[in-house]
């Protein structure tokens, strides 16, 4: 088993999210769809826990930001339950196959403007 935390601030990420370069490298087109059906306010919300929950997993694999998994390649999407989950391609699942990791979950909490996020891989 692994494990990675990260802690995120709504608000301290607004000037990478006005940047194209950094959301396309950073989320997933079907995190930036779902983002832009929301409010400002709701939009940086969502991205800033997306971002939390995608260093928690670079953690779980390994790998700290530029480090050879683009966090785009971890996509968090709510299951029919509504709970989060990860779908991991290219970099990302290559290195989750290298450490035996068969599978990633993940858990956000949001409080004021502060969110924060678990991941734990499990190995096969």
């Amino acid at each position: 088993m692994r494990v990675g935390v990260d802690l995120a601030r709504v608000g301290e990420l607004d000037r990478l999210l006005s940047r194209p370069w950094f959301r396309r490298y950073f989320f997933s087109p079907h995190e930036l769809r779902q983002a832009d059906t929301l409010a400002a306010p709701r939009a940086a919300e969502y991205l800033t826990g997306r971002f939390a929950a995608k260093e928690a997993v670079l953690k779980v694999l390994g790998h700290g930001l530029f480090e050879g998994v683009s966090p785009h390649e971890i996509e968090l999407f709510r299951q029919d339950s509504g709970e989060p989950a990860i779908r991991l391609s290219g970099g990302a699942r290559d290195a989750a196959e290298r450490l035996g990791v068969a599978s990633v979950t993940v858990s956000l909490a949001h409080k004021g403007a502060d969110v924060v996020a678990v991941a734990i891989g499990v190995a096969r």
